[in-house]
């Protein structure tokens, strides 16, 4: 009779998986930045369909932006909450239903506050990661001492640094550097400045990276000294044994953000796949993986107590509020000066 039971229950699971994999794990799709692929984000997910979403890829948060205005159609998107007001505003993405979330509750009080996860009273984000922009550097050349973002435009260095080719996060560092009062609505002498500080450290960029992979390869080889990245990149190169650490100095200039999933209105998959996944990537296991191997912390408070602590208190996510309140935090810019700063970029990266 026991044989009996197990094979029944054996039949049950292959039709069950099967019926699953008719759904196709891959018919859900997720436009995304690179790498974000990893099945140790949405372990749950590949457990009931089988697989993975099908991925197409951005280089930055402005590129997805055009590419979605103009047709591009997917169920989840992953941008930062500095962008959603104007997704919103472009009728990208539609609410989300929180009661669907499993792990709403659980989710750090902290991050669902940040402007941009609600407008309006409509949720629009399920918050996933969040973490620093800062400048990371070659600790066998350069002292910790000397670092700085003004050490950006040290005519030494001409060759020598990497920056994001992305106006908004340029604009950041430039706004740290040249001590803006405010980022997301600068004095128009503050653009000066922020601008005029991009142009001086023209000449010493290698190259304005839009893989953070071809950032860590330049820092890891010494093709350039220092750069601004993310914490995986620090990461990345202290697994591979290579002389580097990311600048947290708060009075010398760091940035923090939050990213996350959002449901394009041009999804054609259903509601229950949909949530399946938004479930799977803000769950506690979902967490835990990111922290322990791409140094970002995750969304979920139970993530926190399952980590490795000793990562936790390395990238200082261990005081959450003064981990928000010592560093520039990446918000919707006044959509005149965004316009302003795309505009400067591309003449800017042009030599102009």
């Amino acid at each position: 009779m026991k044989h009996f039971k197990t094979a029944l229950a054996a039949s049950a699971a292959l039709t069950a998986s099967a019926g699953l994999a008719s759904a196709g794990a891959d018919s859900l799709s997720v436009f995304d930045w690179s790498g974000y692929e990893d099945q140790g984000f949405y372990g749950d997910y590949v457990e009931k369909y089988g697989g993975a979403p099908s991925y197409t890829y951005f280089g930055s948060v402005e590129e997805a932006f055009t590419k979605l205005q103009s047709g591009f159609a997917a169920d989840l998107a992953h941008p930062c909450t500095d962008a959603l007001r104007k997704w919103v505003a472009a009728d990208l993405i539609q609410p989300i239903d929180t009661s669907r979330i499993d792990n709403w509750d659980k989710l750090l009080p902290q991050i669902k506050d940040v402007d941009g996860v609600t407008i309006d009273g409509e949720t629009y984000m399920v918050p996933f990661e969040w973490g620093n922009t800062g400048l990371i550097y070659r600790t066998d050349l350069i002292a910790e001492e000397d670092v700085s973002l003004q050490l950006l435009a040290d005519p030494a260095y001409q060759g020598k640094i990497a920056i994001p080719d992305a106006a908004s996060s340029a604009y950041a560092m430039a706004a740290l550097a040249t001590g803006a009062s405010s980022y997301t609505g600068m004095s128009d002498e503050e653009f000066q400045k922020a601008s005029d500080f991009l142009r001086r450290i023209h000449p010493n960029v290698r190259f304005y990276w839009s893989d953070a992979g071809q950032l860590d390869q330049a820092l890891a080889s010494g093709e350039v000294s220092m750069g601004w990245g993310w914490n995986q990149s620090e990461l990345n190169l202290i697994w591979n044994e290579t002389p580097a650490k990311m600048m947290r100095d708060v009075d010398k200039g760091i940035a923090t953000w939050v990213c996350g999933y959002v449901h394009l209105t041009s999804s054609t998959q259903s509601d229950e796949q949909v949530y399946d996944m938004l479930n799977a990537l803000s769950s506690e296991p979902s967490g835990k993986y990111i922290i322990e191997n791409w140094g970002y912390a995750h969304s979920n408070a139970d993530a926190f107590k399952s980590a490795d602590q000793s990562l936790i208190e390395t990238y200082g996510f261990a005081d959450v509020n003064k981990f928000f309140e010592g560093s520039l935090f990446f918000d919707a810019v006044n959509p005149e000066l965004e316009g302003r700063m795309l505009k400067e970029f591309e003449r800017i990266k042009a030599g102009f």
